[in-house]
C-alpha cells in the first residue's frame, strides 16, 4: 500500500519540476526585449548597455570599454540566478542609480527561460 503513494509523490516532484523546467527558445523570445541596449554571442559589442556574455559569475561593472554608472560600479554584486532575477524584474530598485531604463520583467518562468538563454554564452560568446 506504502508503494502507491510513494510513486503518486515521486510522479507530483517530477511534474512540477518540469512545469518549472527553463525553456532556452521562450528565453530567446524574451531577448528580444533586451537586444535594442545589449548584445549576447560571438562578436557581442557593447551598445546603450555593456554586452552580457558571461554574465553569470561576473562582477557588475566589469565589462571593458563600457562606461558604467558610479551606482553599478559600486553595487559590488556578482551575478547569479537569483541576483539577476532580482534585477531584471526592477533594475533600479536592486540598483538605485543605475542607468538602465527598462520597466522589468516580473514573470519568474519568463525570468528563468531569459536566464536559460543568457548561461548558454562564455565570456567569450560561444555557445556552452
Amino acid at each position: 500500500m506504502k508503494l502507491p503513494v510513494v510513486a503518486a509523490a515521486f510522479a507530483a516532484a517530477f511534474l512540477t519540476t518540469s512545469a518549472k523546467a527553463q525553456d532556452v527558445s521562450a528565453g530567446e523570445r524574451s531577448w528580444n526585449k533586451c537586444r535594442a541596449c545589449h548584445q549576447v554571442g560571438e562578436g557581442a559589442k557593447n551598445l546603450v548597455g555593456p554586452q552580457l556574455n558571461g554574465l553569470f559569475g561576473r562582477h557588475t561593472g566589469a565589462v571593458e570599454g563600457y562606461s558604467y554608472s558610479t551606482a553599478n560600479k559600486g553595487a559590488n554584486i556578482t551575478w547569479d540566478e537569483a541576483i539577476f532575477a532580482e534585477y531584471i524584474k526592477d533594475p533600479k530598485a536592486k540598483i538605485p542609480g543605475t542607468k538602465m531604463i527598462f520597466a522589468g520583467i516580473k514573470n519568474d518562468k519568463e525570468i528563468a527561460d531569459l536566464t536559460a538563454f543568457l548561461k548558454q554564452f562564455d565570456k567569450d560568446g560561444k555557445k556552452m
